[in-house]
């Protein structure tokens, strides 16, 4: 149980890991995801992103999305919950009873038409990084969901997979942690990872790159 004498997280955090990458290794992570099986956009930057990331969905489409930083920087967000143009599994789930209808809520957020978010670093070989408190996320990523659009800035990109996971410890988890202390005055933890290498389901996964630092 969180108490007030609790101290919050203290930020320490490498500073490499906010700086967007150069176009030489955009290029080459954008070429190695498309060889892995992902579709890749570029996008200029967060307006770009949110125009090209309503353009992928269908009017009508049953849409959820994680807590992400990223979309929410993005407007895409409040483009899927306000517009009236899809079916918010978010804005559905929030409005059912969590005692007596979990079984509904659990199925309707691993499965829905289309699932957006974000990931926590690419490698310039491509592959794909996510880590995650509690996995929600991570089921519609994988294989849930029929349509997955990933949404990065390209201060994500990162060589290799063993700097990915220093990108999480030294950047990533100490900014969550902090956002979920002030948010919820509790702490948060790297208890799930995802690495995902290639998608086996042409055109199911779109990964929009951005050239400006959106997220953590």
């Amino acid at each position: 149980m969180v108490t007030e004498s609790q101290p919050g997280p203290t930020l320490t955090l490498n500073p490499q890991y906010a700086m967007v990458a150069n176009d030489i290794r955009v290029r080459r992570a954008a070429e190695a995801l498309e060889t892995n099986g992902f579709s890749v956009r570029r996008a200029t930057d967060a307006v770009d992103a949110k125009r090209i990331v309503v353009g992928l969905i269908p009017v009508g489409a049953q849409v959820h999305q994680g807590a992400s930083q990223t979309l929410a920087a993005t407007g895409i967000i409040d483009e899927i919950e306000k517009s009236g143009r899809y079916e918010s599994v978010r804005l559905r789930t929030r409005s059912m009873d969590r005692a007596t209808q979990s079984e509904e809520i659990r199925r309707l957020s691993a499965a829905p038409d289309v699932m957006l978010g974000s990931v926590h670093a690419v490698t310039e070989s491509g592959s794909l990084v996510v880590a995650s408190a509690t996995g929600s996320q991570l089921g519609p990523y994988v294989s849930g969901a029929g349509r997955v659009i990933l949404v990065v800035g390209t201060q994500k990109i990162v060589p290799d997979l063993a700097e990915g996971f220093r990108r999480i410890d030294e950047y990533v988890f100490p900014l969550e942690d902090a956002r979920a202390w002030a948010a919820y005055g509790q702490h948060s933890a790297v208890n799930k990872l995802l690495i995902v290498n290639r998608e086996q389901v042409p055109g199911r996964v779109t990964i929009v790159l951005v050239d400006e630092a959106l997220g953590f």
